[in-house]
């Protein structure tokens, strides 16, 4: 090729490799495509780059740790989960609406392991997502040293599209935590969805934030317009396996 078009190509911030550049044009001078067929391909490969790239970006900023994977979810394991409300969420009209999701159950029972696949969905059909459990946002708040730099640090937290706050509920938090929760589900109520996964009852969110003032504001912003997945069962960590039979002894060899 006498000019080097996959490099004049990516001076015009073109994403794709050069590599799979030169392949296309190979491909579109052997099967002698037209010039309009040639752009469009290009066009093909440049947003196939640029939608692989913006997900690992996307993956990165959500931080959503390892988790089990939603065909591997045992629903047969709770005594009452509400499934079919489940999968309407995964068609994601609810963050159309800036409209929260409360999943609520004892300790071990898949609270997370729904929301971070909800929030995984979110992340592959485009939007922005920050998974946190409660205890390291607020770590991460209460840590910056000026009011500027706290306000700068929260909109890593009321800016994504969907915000997954996990684990309310296990670690008790003072009247500044409290504040700086409630100025984050403040800024997103009604413009941007927030999940939240707990153990406890609303009414029971004191014994989180005793003597917080502003605990009743909070609780009434986030169930404003808020959906409830009730799960009703015991540990998965305590679900013991399967027992399983003792090895047979090989039959002594035949000796005439």
């Amino acid at each position: 090729m006498a000019t080097d078009l996959p490099g004049l190509l990516r001076t015009i911030g073109v994403r794709a490799s050069i590599e799979a550049i030169a392949a296309f044009l190979a491909h579109a001078t052997k099967s002698h495509l037209s010039p309009a067929q040639t752009v469009e391909g290009l066009v093909t490969l440049e947003r196939r780059e640029r939608d692989a790239k913006n997900l690992s970006v996307r993956m990165k900023t959500a931080t959503l740790g390892k988790f089990l994977s939603l065909d591997r979810f045992d629903w047969n394991h709770p005594r009452s989960i509400d499934r079919a409300r489940y999968e309407q969420l995964l068609e994601l009209g609810f963050l159309a609406h800036g409209h929260n999701i409360l999943f609520r159950g004892p300790s071990g029972v898949g609270k997370s392991t729904l929301a971070q696949n909800l929030a995984l969905h979110a992340v592959e059909k485009g939007f922005t997502v920050r998974f946190t459990s409660l205890a390291s946002m607020l770590a991460d708040l209460l840590k910056q040293e000026s009011l500027p730099a706290t306000e700068r640090r929260m909109r890593r937290y009321t800016s994504p599209h969907l915000l997954v706050i996990d684990e309310i509920g296990y670690l008790p938090q003072d009247a500044r935590a409290a504040d700086l929760l409630y100025n984050v589900i403040s800024a997103r109520h009604e413009l941007r969805s927030t999940v939240v996964t707990t153990n406890l009852s609303f009414k029971q969110w004191g014994t989180v934030f005793p003597g917080a003032a502003c605990l009743v504001a909070l609780v009434d912003r986030f169930t404003q317009h808020c959906d409830v997945i009730d799960v009703d069962a015991d540990s998965y960590r305590q679900k013991k396996p399967p027992p399983t039979s003792p090895p047979t002894k090989p039959a002594s060899p035949h000796r005439p």
